[in-house]
């Protein structure tokens, strides 16, 4: 079963419009939601929580239509959003008592398991917290009462590179369970391309591409050329340049150049970059 499934959903704020977003999220795996700020990313989020209404289109998640109430569903959700909502005056443990009135399959012990795994202060209050600690607070709340689709909005904001890539090994650890899933948004591509199956493009509210991440690789490279050598590839095989004193550098689709080219690797974040852009 799929965990998550959007179809031809759109959402309108003045001049900015989710325009008719289709993508499907596999159980088992996790999918990298790139953009860049106000592609449309929180408005997903939002919008996949049922926090907002679109004006069409469909979200279901394990099979459930998000429309029917999102309370039926919330236990097999561990959402994180850039903000982590607990009350300031609360410290960790405290804030574990709250969450375990309101989800039947809390787990006391796994909480506590990573507040002492990603180097929590268990008395301290919320209010000071450094932002990178709540976001690791929410990250552990997220996981303590056993979901099976993570959704996470810029969980990795705050946090030092050593501590973000422990927090990116929990996801992983999270998806080897093939019932469980993760959505994660992120402008840190270099932890998606690390961590994700599957990355969807969105750019002004439109998606440019939702594709396994390995084929993507695999489909794209960049080729360091002649003006010459590059006017005479097929129109459809080049799909963005940057021209300089010492050539073109060329992002092309590799099966439409002549075998034997050399072609580098591209990397999602460079991808991403060409696309925002629009040379694509």
């Amino acid at each position: 079963m799929n965990a998550l499934e959007i179809h031809d959903l759109s959402k309108t704020y003045g001049d900015f419009r989710l325009d008719r977003l289709s993508l499907t999220l596999p159980s088992g795996c996790i999918m990298g939601l790139v953009g860049e700020n106000g592609a449309g990313k929180s408005t997903t989020i939002q919008l996949i929580l049922g926090m907002i209404r679109g004006e069409s289109g469909t979200v279901r998640i394990y099979g459930r239509d998000n429309r029917e109430g999102i309370c039926g569903i919330k236990e097999d959700l561990g959402v994180v959003l850039d903000e982590a909502g607990f009350p300031e005056c609360l410290n960790a443990m405290q804030i574990g008592r709250v969450l375990q009135n309101s989800y039947r399959n809390w787990d006391e012990a796994q909480f506590e398991g990573y507040l002492s795994r990603l180097a929590l202060p268990v008395r301290k209050p919320f209010r000071s917290f450094s932002r990178g600690m709540k976001m690791k607070l929410a990250i552990a709340a997220a996981l303590s009462h056993h979901p099976k689709l993570l959704i996470l909005d810029e969980p990795t904001s705050g946090l030092d590179p050593v501590v973000r890539s422990e927090v990116v090994e929990l996801f992983g650890e999270f998806t080897r369970d093939e019932s469980h899933a993760v959505l994660i948004s992120s402008h840190i591509v270099s932890d998606l391309e690390r961590l994700c199956d599957y990355i969807a493009f969105l750019h002004k509210g439109r998606l440019m591409l939702c594709e396994e991440k390995d084929a993507l690789l695999e489909r794209y490279g960049v080729i360091h050329a002649t003006a010459a050598f590059v006017a005479g590839l097929e129109p459809s095989a080049v799909l963005g340049k940057r021209e300089s004193a010492y050539g073109v550098e060329a992002l092309v689709r590799r099966s439409r150049i002549p075998h034997g080219t050399p072609v580098s690797p591209v990397s999602i974040e460079d991808l991403f970059v060409w696309m925002t852009k629009g040379d694509m």
